[in-house]
């Protein structure tokens, strides 16, 4: 009975369910879109960030979608890197090796900074001497080899 003298029938919870029935399981976005990165985080962070003044259902899902796509293939890649220096740990040099190598990565990422990297491996050929084909008989153009004499 409440305060009118009346008796409260089925009230309903916060749930929509039945206060005496069970109660259903809640289920993340998350799981509803078959995602590993978190939607409610996601789109958090949208709401914070005020990029609009109203925010759809499906912009956290979508962009936590992309992100967790984009994370994907960075982290395969900087695998297979890891892999070609027989490594099995992935560190930043692998990151960077996986950015710079990809053509459509490096192009996202141009201006960024990856810190403890190094840097990739490149020689500039520019400042190195060029090399020419010796024929037989001549004799070399090095001063060491031509101050010293021959032993027979």
């Amino acid at each position: 009975m409440d305060s009118s003298g009346t008796v409260a029938k089925g009230k309903k919870g916060a749930a929509g369910q039945k206060d005496d029935g069970p109660r259903k399981k809640s289920v993340s976005r998350s799981v509803k879109a078959g995602l590993q990165f978190p939607v409610g985080c996601i789109g958090w962070y949208l709401k914070k960030g005020r990029y609009a003044q109203r925010l759809g259902t499906g912009a956290p899902v979508y962009l936590t979608a992309v992100l967790e796509y984009l994370a994907a293939e960075l982290l395969e890649l900087a695998g297979n890197a890891a892999k070609d220096n027989k490594k099995s740990r992935i560190i930043p040099h692998h990151l960077l090796l996986a950015v710079r190598n990809d053509e459509e990565l490096d192009k996202l990422l141009a201006c960024v900074t990856i810190a403890h990297r190094g840097v990739v491996p490149n020689i500039n050929t520019l400042p190195l001497p060029k090399r020419t084909v010796e024929k037989e008989g001549k004799a070399s153009k090095s001063p060491k080899k031509a101050a010293t004499p021959k032993k027979a």
